[in-house]
């Protein structure tokens, strides 16, 4: 038998599996890209991210480039108005 050939990694990550790696929800990567937070390729009609643009994001993120005030949602026993 032939042994396989090895390709050299083209610094291509599927969406899919960083998204898995990093631990995000489909929709929220589909936020990110909507918003371009992440810049991705498609290849026949599959998403990638380039090594580059995830550091990138990594970059921005740690700078708190996407940072926006946490608001918590209001318990239902309360009214919106502040009246109890």
């Amino acid at each position: 038998m032939e042994a396989a050939v090895q390709t050299p990694n083209p610094g291509l990550v599927s969406l899919s599996y960083w998204r898995k790696q990093v631990g995000l929800a489909p929709v929220t990567t589909w936020r990110f890209r909507k918003r371009g937070w992440l810049k991705t390729i498609n290849i026949a009609g599959r998403i990638y991210l380039t090594h580059e643009s995830i550091k990138e994001f990594t970059r921005r993120a740690e700078a708190g480039e996407f940072a926006q005030e946490h608001k918590p949602p209001i318990p239902p026993n309360k009214e919106r108005n502040g009246d109890v």
